[in-house]
């Protein structure tokens, strides 16, 4: 009896990659309880303004809201509250490091489902300017310019 392979992206974080460069992406599991995994599934959460923090060398991910599962009643947990991330120490320190020395964030991209688990790909990012958005949008115009002119 095979599982299902693929992946099943069920929530991501554009807002991300607006405000950030992700300089670099790793999957991590998520800590969740039963009405949590539920309400994932029916495609209830939110990362808009979530980011990640470590602490006594565990990371953990704030802000990330997941909608009470409907059926759940007195097993829901609150929407806000902070998840632990499952990462390899090594991993976590040297993400640590990287946001010490160098001033960048981590912050979850998306949340997908992979084998039947939930799975959480972060990033390390640093900021944009207003600057750096500006050029971006530029450059995203430029490109559709030129492809709508070769579809003519």
């Amino acid at each position: 009896m095979e599982k299902n392979t693929d992946k099943k992206i069920i929530a991501q974080n554009k807002k991300a990659y607006h405000d950030f460069f992700v300089l670099e992406k790793l999957e991590a599991g998520i800590e969740l309880f039963g009405t949590e995994v539920k309400s994932i599934r029916q495609g209830k959460i939110n990362l808009k303004d979530s980011w990640c923090f470590v602490k006594d060398g565990e990371m953990f991910v704030n802000g990330m809201h997941i909608s009470p599962y409907e059926q759940g009643n007195i097993f829901n947990r609150d929407p806000l509250r902070t998840k632990r991330l499952l990462l390899h120490k090594r991993e976590i320190k040297r993400f640590y490091s990287q946001v010490k020395q160098e001033g960048l964030a981590i912050v979850p991209l998306s949340v997908y489902f992979l084998k039947g688990r939930a799975k959480v790909e972060i990033g390390l990012c640093k900021g944009k300017k207003l600057y750096d958005k500006r050029e971006v949008a530029a450059k995203k115009d430029a490109m559709r310019n030129i492809e709508r002119s070769l579809r003519r």
